[in-house]
């Protein structure tokens, strides 16, 4: 159990900034998805639109630290050759 102000703060800090930074990734998700489920449905238009709205959104994880660099490039990559495939 933390006893000094600064390790009770810290506390309440990162309790605070896993819930923050869980919403973010989840969100990130849910992009994601809509680009799969549209390229799995075959709908080449609401697949491009789909991941040119989850582009910024990975972007911004990498941003706020949420995700490394690396993943979401791969991520990124993978997404748009399945887009392009259709």
């Amino acid at each position: 159990m933390a006893n000094t102000p600064q390790a009770k703060k810290r506390i309440r800090r990162n309790t605070n900034r896993a819930e923050i930074n869980g919403a973010r990734i989840s969100r990130i998700r849910s992009f994601v998805k809509k680009v799969e489920s549209a390229c799995e449905a075959g709908d080449k238009e609401a697949a491009t639109a789909a991941l040119k709205a989850a582009q910024p959104e990975m972007a911004r994880g990498i941003a706020r630290g949420v995700m490394h660099k690396n993943t979401v490039a791969r991520k990124m990559s993978r997404l748009t050759r399945r887009v392009a495939a259709l």
